[in-house]
């Protein structure tokens, strides 16, 4: 008999899940419209309107 090597369904879904929750951190942090607002620089007067 040959010997799997590898991983099995259930673990891949497993690591999968780990990093789609990662991402969605990682998007959220980038994406959230109150952190994006305090980092940016206040616009300079006489700037383009």
């Amino acid at each position: 008999m040959k010997k799997k090597t590898g991983i099995t369904r259930k673990q891949a879904i497993k690591k999968m899940g780990k990093y789609a929750a990662l991402t969605a951190i990682g998007t959220f942090a980038i994406l959230n419209p109150k952190k994006a607002q305090a980092n940016s620089m206040p616009q300079a007067p006489g700037g383009w309107d």
